[in-house]
């Protein structure tokens, strides 16, 4: 069988140092690429084409999710395998409805990545085994009652990006130059963002971007809590 190409997505550099390592030494992993935040990740995807995606999900100017459904939508044949510290219901969940094929604690064996990445290829759904058990006793509930709780959908993905960045700290016109829009643009995307969470000042972006897992810890001096 010849060899899988992955790109790798991670911000940290001694995290894809070490899968660098473990997939060299499987031999018939080869990685194309390495992306260090979710806006070159759909970039390297475009133009690399991989049949295997290594995501993690808070990464800078696009989280993991966003990044998950452009690739997804600009290279179908893609197939991403989410690496996260994230463990939770909701993260899983949003991660399914973007559209991940598997989802993996980064505690997770070595050689489950590496089986996540086979069985992927060839079609298949794979899960760390914690969060795969936990989805079996979910799906054998009584229909009756919530499986799982449903993602928030309330911003599109545009607004979602705006809020990611402003998360971050970029300023209007910063925005604008990152995503190719013009200020009034992003401005107006700012007011719905506020308004249909509700929220009107940073601050409170900030923490519920936080709390969403959308950047991976609030600026100094912003409480999460």
């Amino acid at each position: 069988m010849s060899n899988i190409n992955v790109l790798l997505v991670d911000d940290h550099n001694i995290v894809r140092q070490g899968l660098r390592a473990l997939f060299t030494a499987e031999g018939d992993i080869n990685i194309i690429a390495e992306a260090q935040t979710g806006r070159e990740a759909v970039q390297l995807a475009l133009k690399h084409h991989p049949e295997i995606v290594v995501m993690d999900l808070a990464m800078p100017l696009l989280n993991g999710w966003e990044a998950t459904r452009q690739i997804i939508k600009a290279v179908p044949t893609a197939k991403i395998v989410v690496l996260s510290t994230y463990g939770d219901d909701e993260h899983i969940q949003q991660a399914i409805a973007a559209g991940a094929a598997a989802y993996l604690l980064k505690q997770t064996a070595a050689a489950d990545l590496v089986k996540a990445i086979r069985e992927v290829r060839k079609g298949n759904a794979y899960f760390s085994p914690a969060i795969a058990k936990r989805l079996r006793e979910q799906t054998c509930q009584p229909a009756t009652g919530e499986i799982m709780k449903a993602p928030d959908a309330e911003l599109t993905p545009r607004e979602a990006e705006v809020l990611q960045l402003i998360a971050e700290g970029f300023a209007n016109k910063q925005i604008a130059a990152e995503l190719g829009l013009s200020v009034k643009t992003v401005e107006k995307h700012r007011q719905q963002v506020m308004q249909k969470l509700n929220i009107h000042d940073i601050a409170g972006l900030v923490r519920h971007a936080a709390s969403k897992g959308i950047i991976e810890m609030a600026p100094a001096g912003v409480p999460t809590c």
